[in-house]
């Protein structure tokens, strides 16, 4: 495969999860959150946190079962389904989880997550001689995943606040509570950033919380991805 057909492969794969996914999906997402809110009223407290939060692992290493993957990640319930009928398929069936997150002080936070699941496609060319696709391709492949997905979502105006990226590399070390811990950050992080719009009297106060590109991961064709916070968490 040359490296051209290789940069085409994560371009894609980008591409396709956006208009035949996300495009449908995410606009639809704030209805869903709204619904379940109104029936349980102490559950979505921060509206800040009603999106989808979707997980990049750079390793391509997705786990079918977010419980299995980490023991502080707890199973609730499913949001409203959205039918539609798509290329033949009748009534075809798009939904969400919504998980509780337990963190250290044994406090429970709510969200929506799922993986990207396009990394499952760059995984099993991985492991196909077919695909000549290295691990060192795969690696590479997430991180342009990544970062078209990261422009394809902030061009959509349908997508707006609907979504957050929670792209990282997998710890080398067994650390069973490692992907909570990564949620957990986003989570606090979306709750400081409504807590500050709340707060803010003028419009010429400075901000108190990192602005989205702050917060994400700073992703180049060479390094592997570094979490700015220095805080272990």
């Amino acid at each position: 495969m040359s490296e051209r057909s290789k940069q085409n492969v994560a371009h894609g794969l980008a591409w396709s999860y956006y208009v035949g996914y996300l495009k449908i999906v995410l606009p639809r997402l704030q209805k869903s959150m709204e619904e379940f809110s109104r029936a349980n009223p102490n559950v979505l407290s921060c509206r800040e946190t009603w999106k989808l939060h979707i997980l990049v692992p750079l390793g391509c290493d997705v786990c079918d079962d977010l419980e299995k993957a980490d023991s502080n990640i707890q199973y609730l319930t499913d949001l409203t389904e959205t039918t539609l009928t798509r290329a033949g398929t009748k009534n075809r069936v798009y939904k969400h989880s919504l998980y509780a997150i337990r963190g250290g002080d044994n406090k429970l936070w709510h969200c929506a997550v799922e993986y990207a699941t396009p990394l499952q496609s760059l995984y099993a060319m991985s492991q196909d001689e077919c695909a000549a696709f290295s691990r060192e391709d795969r690696l590479e492949q997430a991180k342009i995943f990544y970062r078209t997905l990261e422009e394809i979502l902030k061009c959509s105006k349908e997508c707006a606040g609907t979504y957050r990226l929670i792209a990282y590399e997998e710890s080398g070390e067994a650390e069973p509570h490692f992907l909570s811990r990564e949620i957990l950050w986003h989570l606090q992080q979306q709750h400081c950033e409504e807590y500050t719009v709340q707060e803010e009297n003028t419009p010429h106060t400075p901000p108190t919380t990192l602005d989205s590109a702050e917060l994400s991961l700073q992703i180049s064709s060479s390094d592997l991805p570094q979490p700015l916070r220095s805080d272990g968490f």
